[in-house]
This record gives structure tokens, sequence and C-alpha cells, in this order.
């Protein structure tokens, strides 16, 4: 299985409409070579640099269709669920970093089944739950730094 963005590549800089102070969009993503038995897809955006020992969790959302082969940053499949992040609500919530530059990883995981999860479930309930029931992975990792907020693009 692959994730992947026509808008930033493994490892590069994330354009600033995607950050908190840039524009907060969501970012496009693709999914390649999902298993075919998948009956759900979970995505979970995590910034493991931030302070804390948790780091901080972006986005999450889950019973995406085991088919969904991309996500657009305009809309997403009906019946999917979007649970708390870090900034305390669902939703996408960009990069905003309080120092340095910090990885963004996209984790995509193909499930055996749907969740059953309520939409205030946080990132740890989140992870909790679909653990057992991974069949298959993949990340993306995007970088952002304090200071591309100024610069353009």
């Amino acid at each position: 299985m692959n994730i992947t963005s026509p808008a930033f590549a493994e490892n590069a800089k994330i354009p600033k409409v995607y950050a908190k102070l840039g524009g907060n969009q969501r970012p496009p993503l693709e999914i390649s070579d999902v298993p075919a038995d998948a009956k759900s897809l979970a995505i979970i955006c995590h910034d493991p640099d931030a302070p804390g020992r948790d780091g901080f969790y972006h986005w999450t959302v889950w019973n995406l269709p085991g088919k969904t082969a991309e996500i657009s940053s305009e809309s997403l499949p009906a019946g999917i669920v979007e649970g708390i992040t870090s900034w305390g609500r669902p939703g996408w919530g960009g990069p905003q970093p309080p120092f340095g530059t910090h990885r963004y990883q996209f984790y995509v995981y193909a499930l055996d089944t749907t969740l059953d999860l309520p939409s205030d479930t946080k990132p740890k309930g989140l992870i909790a739950a679909l653990t057992p029931h991974i069949i298959s992975q993949a990340v993306l990792t995007g970088k952002f730094g304090v200071f591309d907020i100024l610069r353009r693009g």
C-alpha cells in the first residue's frame, strides 16, 4: 500500500497553503495498492517532533471506503468520521510548529472492518481501536518549519 500527495513529495516541504496560518487547507492525498479485502481506511497525521511525549495530532479520520484512491482538499467521502485532534476539535488543523522544522507523518491504515467510534474520539482511542484490525499500512512524511509561513509559495 502507498500514500502520496500531488502537493508535496516524500520528505519535502509542505506548501504553506496547508499550514494552520497559511490557508489551513487539507492536503490532497492519493492512496494506491490497497489490499482487496480492506473494509475501510483510516488516516492519522502526526507531528512526532512537537513538544510533549505524544507529539501532536493534526488530523484523524476513519471509515473511508476501502476503495478510496484519493482525498481532495475540498471534500471527503460520505460516511467518514473525523475525530478530535490535538487542536481540541475535529477536522484538519495544519502545521504550526513552535520552533524549527517538524515532520508531518500521514499514516494510512487498511482495516479489516469499519470502526464504531463516536466523532469525539481522540487519537489514542482511535489508535487503540484500529490497531487489532490493521491489514496494511503506509506513511508519507512532509516537512514544515516555523519560518516557512513567511516564504512565498
